[in-house]
This record gives C-alpha cells, structure tokens and sequence, in this order.
C-alpha cells in the first residue's frame, strides 16, 4: 500500500513529524509473540492477511515460554495435556506457512495514525512500521524482566549480565550463575550443567528460598548433578557484586545464616519471572478499564479503528482471562480486520475441510471431494 505523506498523531498534535524511508510496509502488525499473538497471525494468514510480529522478550512464547516451559497445561481443546513450550512449538509450526517475520527484543514505543487511516509504528530498537491495522496481543502488558536489584551492575548487561540464556555457544567451558527458582532458571542452569557442548566450566543456581517452582524431573535431576558436583545450589540473597578491569568476576550471596558466599563468574543469568506494565500503550489515547483496553465483542476492535486487543489484556463484559478465550477474541479479530481492510464488505467464513482456498494459503493438498 502507498504511504501517504503526511501524518496526524493520536492525541494532541504537535506538527506531522517526516516518514522514514525505512518504514516496513503490511497490512497487519502484531504486538506479543505469546500464544494468542501466535494464533493471531494464524487466523489472519486464513484471511490472506500477511504480517509482522514485535515482541519484548527474545523468544517467541511470551509467558508460556518464560514463566512455565515445562508445566503441563490441560485445557488447550483436543489437546489432553501439553507443556507451555510445546504449546509455542505447535503454535509457531501452524504459522510457518505464512512466513511471518518476528521482531524480537524490542517494544513497541510510539503509535502514530497516518492521514490516510493506517498507523506508524515504532520500536525501541529503531524498527518503523506502516501498517494498516495493529493487533495488541502483549498478555497483561509488556513484560520485562525482574532485574537485579544491584548498583551498577546494569551496566554489564548483554555482555555479562543476560536475563535471559545467552546460548550455548557464549556458555560452554565458562563459570555461570543463574539467579531465579522458577522453570525457566532451572531448566537453564540444567542445560548447561549436563555433559554436551553447552556444558559450563561450573554452575550455581542462586534463589531465596530452598523450594523451588520446577517440575519433578527437573528437581530430581537438580538433585541428581548436585550429589555428582556437576553444579551446585544456593539458597541466598546476592549483596553485591566484584569487577576487576571493567569486567564483572563474582556475586557475593549471603545465604540464610548470614555467611557470604564469593561465587566466580564469567556469565550471570537472571531469570527472575517477568514484571508485566502497560507500558507505551497507556499514551496511545486508548480507552482504557484499570490497566485493561476496552473493546468491542464483535471484532475486538478498541476505540481507535483498525487498532484490535485481544488476550489477557483486553476488557469486556465476561472477560476470562483463558489461553481459550484468547484464541477465540483472534479469531473475531481477524474477521473484523478482513472486512476493515476490504472496505466493509462481508468477510465469508470458509472451512478449512472444503475450501481450497484455505488449502492453498496452507500449502496442503485440495481435500479430495465426496
């Protein structure tokens, strides 16, 4: 679509700031790579509507990902029992079709309505996009993470300081500190405890208390590479921190009785869960309930047209907040975008048995008739 030149700002105007020449077209901008952010580019690939995901964590998945990889979940339809992770596996493999480009490690900063109707959207890593309609599908909000509550260490982070896994290439053969007691720090100092090429020169995971939020299998394999000293398990609080040329070299932790405990490093991973805040969103002159967007149940359209929310952060009569409920609001959404980007007209609803239009933007072969 053509990019008009001249831009109105939602909210109070302050003159039609320049285009940049870089700006991404499409048709559809998604913001959260979560479960629902997924289904969402499912459900507008079915209506031939090509887009782009931004998401703020690293890894497409949102909470399912961070907060519960390998916690079973229940209640997904026709799915008896699935961890979060391969929850966002099935997820991202239904998509793969459509070929859609992820923008990961990055927020969505600015929202600004062309005078032709469409939206500039920015990012904190300097993305712009020109879209046509914007899908917020970011949980409660934009997650960031729980960050060390240390002076100064910050500026360590993306070298030394990660919050989330640096890879195993960055790992193996180097001294580790994980911080956190949740899946996501078990299952990463697991990782790179067990023999292989990710494996670290040493391990230590750091929590406050002794209990631990992890499944069984990784408590008993936690257990299991502690007593063969493949790793190591601290309970304690970190107190500070020692550099030597600008290099961060150790956490100090004070374990419960109050003795300091000086721990080496060449790497520390903070997985500490996710903080959610509505962040940039609030300033985009949606109307809001609480912390929550208002929109309709027809479309899931908000106050702002061609701006849709669905997920855990939208708010309607009746609203539970449900993976499964989540996919039913993409669903709507994606209908709604269908017949705003086809000038109103009445969008068909096809069946993904018979319609070999359906098929063909699958790739799968035409269903034989019967």
């Amino acid at each position: 679509m053509d990019a008009a030149p001249g831009l109105s700002k939602t909210g109070p105007q302050h003159g039609p700031p320049a285009a940049s020449p870089a700006c991404i077209e499409t048709d559809a901008l998604v913001v959260g790579a979560g479960p629902v952010g997924l289904f969402q580019v499912f459900q507008l690939g079915l209506q031939d509507i090509r887009c782009h995901v931004v998401d703020t964590l690293p890894q497409p998945g949102g909470q399912c990902i961070e907060l519960y990889p390998d916690k079973p979940i229940y209640d997904i339809p026709a799915v008896p029992l699935c961890t979060g992770r391969e929850l966002v596996d099935r997820l991202l493999q239904q998509i793969h079709p459509f070929g859609v480009d992820l923008h990961l490690n990055q927020e969505v900063t600015e929202l600004q309505r062309l005078s032709d109707g469409r939206y500039r959207v920015q990012t904190s890593a300097g993305r712009d996009f020109c879209c046509r309609t914007v899908f917020i599908a970011g949980g409660t909000g934009s997650f960031q993470p729980r960050r060390v509550k240390l002076p100064g260490i910050d500026r360590f982070e993306r070298s030394q300081l990660f919050y989330s896994d640096a890879g195993p290439d960055q790992v193996a053969g180097r001294d580790l500190v994980v911080m956190g007691g949740a899946d996501a720090a078990v299952a990463t100092a697991l990782q790179h405890a067990r023999p292989g090429p990710a494996r670290a020169r040493s391990v230590t995971l750091v929590h406050r208390r002794e209990q631990l939020a992890a499944s069984v299998e990784q408590l008993e394999e936690l257990q299991s590479l502690c007593e063969q000293q493949a790793m190591r398990f601290l309970v304690g609080q970190a107190q500070g921190f020692e550099e030597h040329a600008a290099t961060l070299v150790a956490l100090n932790v004070a374990d419960t009785q109050g003795t300091v405990h000086r721990l080496p490093l060449d790497l520390l991973h903070v997985r500490q869960g996710l903080s959610p805040r509505l962040g940039p969103i609030a300033q985009w002159g949606l109307q809001l309930h609480h912390t929550q967007v208002v929109v309709d149940t027809a479309q899931f359209q908000t106050s702002l047209p061609g701006v849709f929310a669905v997920g855990d952060l939208c708010s309607y009569p009746g609203k539970r907040a449900l993976i499964l409920s989540g996919f039913h609001e993409a669903t709507l959404a994606a209908f709604g975008a269908a017949s705003l980007l086809r000038g109103g007209a009445e969008v068909p609803l096809l069946y993904t048995t018979s319609s070999s239009q359906l098929q063909r933007l699958l790739g799968v072969k035409p269903a034989p008739r019967v």
